[in-house]
């Protein structure tokens, strides 16, 4: 879930836009909270809400206990209550008299993106949509089979897509097993074309072939294993959540023998997000600030060299600056030229840093269309693919 966006409200109409995106809809499936049973706002012993459907999914018959999507603790489902505040609050709204014509413009947000130097990109091609994504969470591109892969939330929870958007395979069916996949956070190809896939629900990475065989589950020694990057020696590094580090594998796929695991980052903030650079080895990785530290709820971003050395930070006041809302990094990739692109799901673009300038220069890949950015991936021409959650669909952005 992201953090509440944060910007000056001027007219009534931003009040209520703010109050539907950031509360009167469920954060799972993107669908408005109604009083109907269907979709009336649910509340986790967590804290986190979603709406009834949404529960009812995630409880599978004859089991009585869900596991939250969100913060992945689990609960009784006797524990699950109404969320009466929200209720409330949605009777409020219906009651609101809009702004009249002629009053200020609700979109400042999104030209004040716009108004961001541009890097020349433009919509080419997007598939998916309803049906076909269901709350898609990672995407990746394989030089081999020249195919875009998505990890989602639907029945099979790995789908592989020709670059026209045609659904070649799906895979990783929700099961009790360890060949199947729970609840998918990121996907990554290697060098050779196979598949790797982060497992929040049973806290694993899980190796598939093009063909959708499952070679190897690793389950130790994550705690909560969240984004991959591939290098270009075809070393995994995975980003570990809960235990704040970055672990690198090696792997004999043709074995299924774990040739290496090293530890080679540790005391991070909830590293998740992680790309890795093909041209010289850099590694950038978000992290989200907890709670209890100063900047609660924001993101930060920290690059370092290939024998992880920091080299920078970016944190998300220093990009907030030049943009409406606080910045909220939701996805990060290098383009072929080594630049760093980052999906913001706060203010619904994706922008790029320059490394020619010191990436104190930030350009707008992506200004308006978005719904809810969640990850990217470079294609070899230099396209962006932009995995929108919102809208479960991928759009493809070209020079």
């Amino acid at each position: 879930m992201s953090s509440p966006a944060q910007r000056e409200i001027r007219t009534m109409k931003d009040f209520l836009e703010e109050t539907e995106i950031n509360l009167l809809e469920c954060k799972v499936c993107f669908e408005k909270y109604r009083q109907q049973q269907r979709h009336r706002p649910k509340n986790l012993p967590c804290g986190h809400v979603m709406c009834q459907d949404c529960v009812s999914s995630l409880c599978l018959p004859g089991n009585q206990r869900l596991e939250c999507p969100f913060c992945r603790k689990c609960c009784r489902k006797q524990e699950i209550t109404v969320c009466l505040p929200i209720l409330h609050l949605l009777e409020i709204t219906t009651r609101v008299v809009h702004d009249q014509p002629g009053a200020a413009p609700a979109d400042c947000a999104r030209d004040q993106v716009a108004k961001l130097k541009s890097a020349s990109f433009n919509l080419s091609m997007s598939f998916g949509g309803w049906g076909v994504l269901f709350n898609p969470s990672g995407i990746a591109f394989c030089t081999k089979t020249k195919c875009l892969v998505v990890s989602h939330d639907g029945k099979k929870r790995i789908a592989r897509f020709t670059m026209n958007g045609k659904c070649l395979q799906q895979t990783g069916a929700k099961a009790d097993s360890d060949n199947a996949v729970l609840y998918p956070a990121d996907v990554a190809i290697t060098l050779d074309g196979f598949i790797i896939v982060t497992d929040t629900g049973d806290h694993s990475l899980k190796v598939f072939t093009q063909c959708g065989m499952c070679k190897l589950v690793v389950k130790q020694p994550f705690s909560l294993p969240w984004g991959l990057g591939i290098t270009s020696k075809n070393d995994i590094i995975v980003s570990d959540s809960d235990s704040g580090n970055l672990v690198l594998l090696n792997i004999d796929f043709d074995n299924r023998n774990i040739q290496k695991c090293l530890e080679i980052c540790s005391d991070l903030c909830h590293p998740r997000e992680i790309a890795v650079c093909q041209t010289n080895g850099e590694v950038i990785v978000v992290e989200h600030l907890t709670k209890n530290s100063r900047n609660a709820s924001s993101t930060c971003m920290k690059l370092f060299s290939s024998e992880m050395k920091l080299i920078r930070q970016i944190d998300s006041f220093s990009l907030s600056l030049l943009l409406p809302l606080a910045v909220h990094t939701s996805g990060v990739a290098f383009d072929n030229s080594g630049n760093i692109l980052l999906a913001d799901i706060n203010n619904r673009c994706v922008i790029c840093l320059h490394r020619m300038e010191g990436f104190n220069t930030i350009k707008h890949v992506v200004a308006c269309g978005l719904s809810y950015p969640v990850a990217l991936a470079v294609l070899e021409d230099g396209s962006v693919c932009v995995l929108d959650s919102g809208n479960h669909s991928v759009l493809i952005y070209s020079p």
